[in-house]
């Protein structure tokens, strides 16, 4: 599928952030990533399905998406959707002096996939960036920084915090996910995980097989991965630090396991991203 990716660009040249509606006329799209950007993308109507690497999502509106620019998406809906996209550059971010918006940001970072519980204001906060991002004015940038500000600590409200309890859903494999995406501790090993789901390795490797055609561990080394390069994006934690952090005891194996599942270090990862 990822042989001949297509990577796409929907940002605007001489622009670090662009807003704009989702277009209705999009059903099926086919598997691709983004060129250097970070995408949000709210959804107050509509129907089918959203992949996210190997994730699959069923809409349920209002939801946002977050699509860092390493993974590869893909819709398909069956009925006209509503809403907005947010194109975010990192020079963006990194060239803003607001501290709570980056880690605003960082923290967006972590999700896929946000079920909104207030979509008046999510909605009334989006037509106001789309406005004010056609603006050219001296302050244009501050107010673009604040409403985006504004909604980042908005739709994290609706973040449902890890309790410390596991709550199983009839389907293991999403339930596996939903434990991945806790934003606790990660720890490299398929046991670990089938024991807080109070299943077995074995078990937990068939519902992923059935789910997704991939075994568990592949499903955490892509989680794993996953991770390793959103902390490379978007933090300044040291490759020693991000290696403790996704639970590699030696900083050597984790740039060992990156190299071999990227074709690529993690230093050369961020240095060219």
């Amino acid at each position: 599928m990822t042989n001949n990716l297509q990577v796409k660009d929907k940002s605007e040249s001489g622009k670090s952030i662009k807003i704009s509606p989702f277009r209705k006329e999009i059903r099926k799209t086919i598997p691709h990533k983004h060129n250097s950007y970070f995408e949000i993308i709210y959804l107050s109507q509509g129907s089918g399905l959203h992949f996210i690497d190997s994730r699959k999502f069923e809409l349920a509106p209002p939801v946002m998406y977050l699509v860092r620019k390493d993974q590869v998406h893909y819709w398909e809906l069956d009925s006209e959707p509503d809403g907005f996209v947010v194109i975010i550059k990192k020079a963006f971010i990194d060239e803003s002096a607001d501290v709570e918006l980056k880690s605003l940001f960082m923290q967006l970072s972590k999700e896929s996939c946000i079920n909104i519980k207030d979509h008046h204001t999510t909605n009334a906060l989006l037509e106001l960036l789309t406005a004010t991002n056609k603006r050219t004015g001296e302050h244009a940038t501050h107010m673009t920084q604040g409403l985006l500000k504004a909604l980042l600590a908005h739709v994290l409200e609706d973040v449902i915090p890890f309790t410390g309890k596991v709550q199983l859903t009839a389907n293991l494999y999403q339930s596996f996910l939903a434990l991945l995406g806790t934003g606790q501790t990660v720890k490299n090993k398929v046991q670990y995980y089938a024991a807080l789901l109070g299943t077995s390795p074995q078990n937990l490797n068939a519902a992923c097989r059935k789910a997704v055609d991939q075994s568990a561990e592949e499903v955490l080394s892509e989680f794993i991965m996953s991770e390793a390069k959103r902390l490379l994006l978007y933090t300044d934690n040291t490759i020693a630090e991000i290696s403790f952090l996704l639970d590699f005891n030696d900083p050597s194996h984790f740039v060992k396991y990156f190299k071999r599942k990227s074709e690529q270090t993690p230093l050369s990862f961020r240095k060219n991203s």
